[in-house]
């Protein structure tokens, strides 16, 4: 019924098949029958040439429903068959489509229009690199007609609601997949920004202006309103395009360096703030054609006219002018003339005189919203400001609003978030309400504001005005902040997101106050040791009187907020000190009276009260004590021992005493807590604290975790705060604890690891090398002697089973894993004989531990972090005994069958296993991968060659026991199946001729998981398979036309166990490559290592090459698309001067070929 040929269809079978849709599209609806309703749609959709059937339905159909499907159905095939579709054909297609949304225009139902819309658009874009510039004008005088209001409202909003349709098709975020290279997606992109982009946007705006007076003038809805409506969203979705090329069509590299472009406008994480930067070519359109100031006058009317009315903020207009408002508040780039940012100002000085309303006076506007006045405007007002903050200099932005107002933009902003904070204050809810939107917003206002301009670590000053706004912001910020601590101590709910809040839960909030308060550091400074003094004084004139717990409360958001305020995080690297507390208390000379010396002090000594055991009861809380040991390790990164004091060179515009002051206040500051001072002194009392911790505090995992990752580990990163450390008495007792005291034992087993990386990294302070490794040895003995005496015991079986050996055992292996991490030069030696001595020892608790998968994944991962940092540097021998150990233990693993999975478990235990399975054949990966870096990165004198050892040939073994453990379902754990094919391509294009080597069975097996990873979902994955079936058909084509045999026999057909001759392996890649290209469906990413992968195939296998192209031209019975088919066949290995030659350049000229042939016809192979 649904075969239908084009014009072969009478009326009879049209109705018969519009009937049988119908009939479909109501038995889904009413749920009677679904899948045969189903198959019904999509016969018609996967028939030959459906047009008129559809087209029928589309004309005749009562069904709204129905006529929706005939839509889909000619978009469907209509891009299956484009290759074979005649030019006519495909006009015709394009301009029913746009003949019946026109003529339609005033259907009730929109859903079918937006569908037929967006088929024509889909349709226009998959011809667009075929059609002249005629024929895309005689679709587009079509629309501009409509546009234009000829034939009326209805019409005119359908022409526009196309173009939307139309844009998004072009634009790469919102495009339809079609089966085609992303380069067919990136010509159209390319074409359409340069040659029409622009004519759309001056017909909506000419169709919103041309309508305006129709709207403002009347008393009541007219049908126009809906017309602007779709013209300023479509304005707005072009202005948000992705502007990439200048007129030439090459790619515009955008300065972020430039004026009026803020390198840091990326950071805004809580609000989106998209650049609008179009070029030169946009001048006369956005800029100097009095766009904006008609804009703004469209909303003040409307606005003056129904804001009796407080729904009328939210109707789909004024929230479409909104919006198109503040997206010209983003405007920037070369669009503005190179007149040092005075238009620019001048533009954003219009855009703000509008917005003020929306904002100011900032009580009222609060007040309003609160009696249930909707807040879309205020939070757009907050959303302008944050866009013109992305385009300006701190400077300039205060500077607008001085032209209209007696303050600067600054005191605006400062004002309005002090009102949103009270507004907070007063609600003090959980609740996401308008003003956590609103705070957020003007947040990331601040932040962009502030945030340093450039590399050199230096925020962005603010003019006087603003540093007073900023100070009275931070104070405000400051209070409401310790008074929601202190509410949050009374609340005894459970879910209570503040008590349950982690320290870095907050950390985005408290960054962006630290960078106001760094704003008017002069002011903050003072104000946060006063709150401080006064809160620990209140704790200690109530101690035992009354509940502390506020007061504490309010000492942990404190020392939070102060923690950001004084230092940055660093990410990886040693921050240093805020520039804009280093450049300020100019007449603070004597260091001790430094602001920020002051409140370190009396931080330091504050904490320092929790050594004596009676005030640490009374006072320092498990969760008062995360706060605290959080800021010293913050504090300690920047301010401890820093680097020694560089005269830097300053702004010659200070005068030379100014200079002079600065220099001498900086230098006080940086040498007070510096080794010469009172450095070692902080230095200890730090560690005497982090051992209190650690040892006072049993259970308190969160804060044991934080003494032993952040604060310890903050200490041993700098050598020149190790040689101080290693020092200390205080040290020495927390390493002998360690190594001796079984007190440390109550760590759980991730602290563990953590204290020995952390003790192990201490010895870099030690200068003398021997002395290292003998710290090394004395700290790690204990373990390793534990360890070897447990695997020498005659009754370990039974010994081994019982809990306190199995948590010791953890607990021992865990260290052993941190120490082995924390491997350097100068420790290597040590490091190396603490692994050598417990290699026997681990062989024999593995099979002790064989049913006790956690100890088993503990035990592996210790290994691969041991052979990772030590692989690199072992002599010959040494590397021979460690790779014979590797081995061996991959042999027990697989023996043991401790990888395998019993099929037999209950499905929650099989889930388990899975999971328990999965981590252990991901450390195994990881061990073979470590192993494969020896012959990238070696230290050693001699050659491992000289002992026999080849690393290529011990990984393929490894490979060989591990591959059979890894099953298609472990496969599906995303990292473990990565790690593996990431392994795998390696050695496939590092060492091809191993695989050369390998007996069939092995060679097959190995292979046999790219055929798998060749049809994975990730593209990374199935990446990773292109590139190795690359590497290994290049290798074989190089090879043989050098006279060797390259993969030999695994190239030949070989017989299966039931005597079928089996395809060599590269034929059968060739088979399927061939048929993921052209039938199946897949990321256009993968086209070009696709290509990369097919160029050697075809060349080592041009015979069967040639047979396929053959069977795929023979069964084109279409003679035209026969011709067709050949002639691109032909081109795909001939054209663009490709040769035989594996080279960089032929790669790229075979990649081309590639894109051009699926471009002519992979739409028409599909339907074969």
């Amino acid at each position: 019924m649904m075969q239908q040929q084009g014009g072969s269809a009478d009326l009879a079978q049209l109705q018969s098949t519009m009937q049988a849709i119908e009939f479909a599209c109501s038995s889904i609806q009413m749920h009677m029958n679904p899948a045969a309703a189903e198959a019904t749609i999509l016969s018609l959709n996967q028939s030959p040439q459906p047009y008129k059937a559809c087209q029928f339905i589309l004309e005749n159909s009562q069904v709204a429903n129905a006529r929706f499907q005939a839509a889909a159905a000619i978009r469907d095939a209509a891009i299956r068959e484009w290759g074979f579709l005649t030019t006519e054909d495909k006009k015709s297609l394009i301009s029913f489509c746009l003949y019946y949304v026109m003529q339609h225009a005033s259907s009730p139902e929109g859903y079918v229009q937006a569908k037929v819309s967006s088929v024509a658009a889909q349709l226009i874009k998959r011809g667009w690199l075929d059609f002249t510039a005629v024929e895309k004008e005689t679709f587009f005088y079509q629309v501009n007609q409509a546009i234009l209001g000829i034939h009326g409202v209805d019409v005119q909003f359908s022409g526009i609601n196309f173009l939307e349709s139309l844009v998004s098709e072009f634009s790469p975020s919102t495009s339809s997949a079609m089966g085609l290279p992303r380069e067919f997606h990136e010509q159209c992109r390319m074409s359409l920004e340069l040659d029409y982009l622009k004519t759309f946007y001056c017909w909506a705006r000419d169709t919103a202006v041309g309508v305006t007076k129709s709207i403002t003038e009347s008393h009541s809805e007219v049908p126009e309103v809906k017309v602007c409506t779709a013209a300023l969203r479509l304005m707005l979705q072009i202005l948000n395009w992705d502007f990439l090329y200048k007129t030439a069509g090459t790619k515009t590299g955008i300065d972020v360096f430039s004026p009026g472009i803020r390198a840091d406008s990326s950071l805004s994480k809580r609000s989106e703030c998209t650049l609008v930067q179009p070029g030169p070519a946009w001048h006369d359109v956005l800029i100097s054609s009095g766009h904006v100031g008609w804009l703004l006058g469209l909303y003040a009317a409307l606005r003056g006219k129904f804001s009796c009315g407080g729904y009328w903020l939210d109707c789909p207009i004024a929230v479409s002018a909104r919006k198109l408002i503040v997206q010209f508040c983003s405007l920037t780039g070369t669009i503005f003339l190179s007149d040092n940012g005075q238009m620019q100002e001048h533009h954003l000085l219009q855009l703000l005189s509008g917005i003020i309303p929306w904002i100011d006076p900032p009580v009222a506007v609060s007040q309003a919203i609160e009696c249930g006045k909707s807040e879309s405007e205020m939070l757009d007002g907050c959303r302008a400001l944050l866009s013109m903050a992305t385009v300006t200099t701190p400077f300039v932005f205060d500077q607008l609003l001085k032209s209209v107002r007696p303050f600067g933009t600054l005191t605006l902003l400062s004002t309005l978030m002090c009102e949103v904070i009270k507004v907070l204050m007063k609600n003090n809810t959980d609740e996401e309400t308008w003003s956590w939107e609103a705070r957020d917003i003007l947040l990331d206002t601040w932040t962009t504001l502030l945030m340093p301009m450039d590399g050199t670590g230096g925020n962005a000053l603010l003019p006087p005005e603003g540093i007073n706004a900023a100070a009275n912001l931070f104070s405000l910020i400051a209070a409401s902040e310790l008074r929601v601590a202190s509410a949050s101590a009374m609340n005894d709910e459970d879910e209570s997101d503040y008590l349950q809040a982690s320290i870095s839960a907050m950390d985005e909030r408290l960054s962006s106050y630290a960078l106001i308060a760094r704003a008017a550091v002069d002011v903050a400074t003072p104000l946060l040791t006063r709150l401080f003094s006064e809160l620990v004084a209140r704790i200690h004139q109530g101690r035992g009187i009354i509940d502390p717990t506020p007061t504490l409360e309010e000492l942990y958001s404190l020392l939070l907020i102060t923690g950001h305020v004084l230092a940055d995080e660093g990410e990886g690297e040693t921050p240093l000190i805020p520039n804009t507390i280093q450049t300020h208390f100019v007449d603070i000379l004597e260091a001790d009276k430094h602001p920020v010396v002051v409140l370190s002090i009396s931080i330091i000594k504050f904490a320092e009260q929790s050594l004596d055991p009676e005030v640490r009861a009374s006072v320092f809380s498990p969760r008062l004590m995360e706060a605290v040991i959080w800021f010293l390790a913050r504090w300690s990164r920047t301010y401890l021992m820093p680097e020694e004091f560089r005269d830097r060179n300053f702004n010659s515009g200070h005068d030379h005493e100014y200079q002079f002051r600065q220099l001498h206040s900086r230098k006080a500051l940086l040498s007070f807590f510096g080794e010469h001072n009172q450095g070692k002194l902080v230095l200890d009392t730090i560690v005497r604290i982090s051992v209190t911790t650690l040892l006072s505090y049993p259970g308190e995992k969160d804060l044991q975790a934080l003494t032993c990752y952040q604060l310890l580990h903050t200490l041993v990163r700098r050598k020149n705060i190790c040689v101080h450390l290693v020092t200390l008495d205080s040290w020495r007792e927390l390493a002998n604890a360690f190594a001796n005291d079984k007190v440390l034992f109550l760590l759980n087993t991730a602290n563990q690891r953590s204290l020995a990386q952390t003790l192990v990294l201490g010895a870099s302070g030690i200068r003398n090398s021997e002395a290292s490794n003998q710290y090394v040895r004395d700290l790690m003995g204990h373990t390793t002697n534990y360890l070897v005496e447990l695997s020498n015991k005659s009754d370990l079986k039974s010994v081994a089973q019982q809990p306190d050996v199995i948590l010791s055992v953890s607990c021992l292996l865990e260290r052993l894993r941190g120490a082995a991490s924390a491997s350097e030069p100068r420790t290597q030696r040590s490091l190396y004989e603490m692994g050598f001595s417990v290699m026997n020892p681990l062989l024999v608790l593995l099979e002790a531990y064989k049913h006790e998968s956690a100890v088993v994944y503990l035990l592996l991962k210790f290994v691969v972090d041991w052979v990772d940092g030590q692989i690199s540097y072992l002599e010959a021998q040494e590397t021979a005994a460690v790779i014979d150990f590797c081995m061996r233990l991959l042999q027990l693993y697989s023996s043991y069958n401790i990888g395998k999975i019993s099929l037999s478990l209950s499905s929650s235990l099989l889930s388990e296993a899975k999971t328990e399975k999965y981590k252990d054949l991901r450390a195994l990966l990881q061990l073979l991968s470590n192993l494969c870096s020896k012959d990238l990165v070696d230290f050693s004198s001699d050659s491992i060659e000289a002992q026999g050892t080849n690393i290529s040939e011990v990984v393929y073994f490894g490979l060989l026991i591990v591959t059979p453990l890894i099953s298609l379902e472990l496969l599906k754990y995303p990292k473990l199946c990565h790690d593996y094919f990431s392994l795998l391509s390696h050695m496939l294009e590092v060492y091809p001729e191993t695989v050369a080597r390998l007996n069939s069975e092995a060679f097959a097996h190995v292979l046999g998981t790219l055929d798998f990873g060749l049809h994975h979902q990730d593209t990374e994955v199935v990446n990773m398979c292109l590139r190795a079936l690359k590497a290994l058909a290049s290798f074989h084509y190089k090879e043989t036309h050098a006279g060797k045999i390259g993969l030999g026999s695994h190239t030949k057909g070989i017989k299966d166990q039931q005597g079928n001759l089996q395809e060599g392996i590269l034929s059968r890649f060739l088979r399927l490559l061939l048929q993921l290209l052209l039938f199946e469906d897949y990321s256009p990413d993968l086209v070009s290592p696709a290509a990369d992968a097919l160029f050697p195939l075809i060349l080592c296998e041009q015979d069967l090459y040639q047979k396929l192209a053959n069977e795929l031209i023979e069964r084109q019975l279409n003679p035209t698309l026969r011709s067709r088919l050949a002639s691109a066949l032909q081109s795909l290995t001939s054209s663009n001067q490709l040769s035989s030659t594996l080279d960089r350049m032929n790669y790229q000229r075979f990649r081309k070929n590639v894109n051009n042939f699926l471009i002519n016809v992979r739409s028409f192979l599909r339907t074969m």
